[in-house]
């Protein structure tokens, strides 16, 4: 199935009989091959969430603003909240870093080789140090060098890169600065984060090593959208791996920054893929 002939139809509603039916009943009156589907209902908050990947038809011509317009007087009649995307469409990512290329690496890596379906129209960092790989990927990277005295400033110029990128995601690569509750406030649902999961019990500097001091068995990473709460948005996907007593500080880094590249990527491929859902302060991810 080629991409430039498949649409995503996300929709979420309060649970209601029929709601399948809006979409796939809709999808199929307009001559639409659903070639994948997931669903889930929320019991307990009675909200109901569907992702449809389908086909245009394979007869005449499809008109996507006819569509539209059918499909939202359908929609209207359950309340649903609904997005239409194109599957081959590649959204503009702003990737923000500071020293550490671990994960910056790794996505320019799968932006290189097509394993990630984007765009990436911008670096920020706060360092310098990172320069030489964006130049190397022909990517315009912009130091924004940051201390308390400069942060209204320095973040000001970051909001005017991310407008004048026409971003559709930002990515928190390992940007190592606590954004401010207004960038926070433009940014939230489409600003990701990565951090190790060994928060909140070591904070700090080297938290490997403060979690070999206490003989740790699990390592792992969270993926999740910012917002106010430092290190707490809405949780879009997790990583874990155990480790024993054989495992030496330098041990848990390496180990924590290969899960940290893993959770990243698959969470902008959820995000990008419109598996994502937020609702009353948490994710629902169809199809992970």
């Amino acid at each position: 199935m080629a991409q430039h002939d498949t649409l995503i139809l996300t929709a979420s509603c309060a649970s209601r009989l029929g709601s399948v039916d809006a979409v796939t009943g809709y999808l199929r009156e307009q001559g639409c091959y659903v070639a994948d589907m997931q669903t889930f209902d929320d019991a307990r908050a009675g909200h109901f969430f569907i992702r449809a990947e389908f086909r245009r038809p394979e007869q005449g011509e499809f008109d996507e603003a006819r569509f539209r317009d059918g499909f939202a007087l359908r929609a209207a009649d359950f309340a649903m909240d609904w997005e239409l995307t194109e599957r081959s469409r590649k959204p503009n990512v702003v990737i923000m870093v500071s020293k550490f290329d671990h994960c910056l690496n790794d996505l320019l890596y799968r932006y290189r080789t097509g394993q990630l379906a984007i765009e990436i129209p911008a670096i920020i960092s706060n360092h310098p140090d990172l320069q030489r790989l964006a130049d190397w990927h022909h990517i315009p990277f912009y130091h924004l060098p940051v201390s308390a005295d400069t942060k209204h400033d320095q973040e000001a110029k970051i909001w005017q890169i991310v407008q004048e990128s026409q971003a559709d995601l930002v990515v928190l690569a390992r940007y190592m600065q606590v954004l401010s509750p207004e960038l926070c406030n433009r940014l939230a649902g489409w600003a990701i984060n990565i951090h190790h999961s060994l928060l909140p019990g070591f904070k700090g500097a080297q938290p490997y090593h403060q979690a070999y001091a206490k003989g740790v068995k699990l390592v792992g990473a969270t993926a999740h959208y910012i917002n106010n709460e430092l290190d707490e948005g809405p949780i879009i996907t997790q990583g874990i791996q155990t480790v024993d007593h054989s495992h030496y500080p330098e041990d848990l880094v390496a180990k924590g920054k290969d899960i940290e590249c893993l959770t990243l990527a698959k969470a902008i491929q959820y995000h990008i893929e419109k598996r994502v859902f937020m609702y009353q302060g948490k994710t629902v991810v169809l199809g992970s």
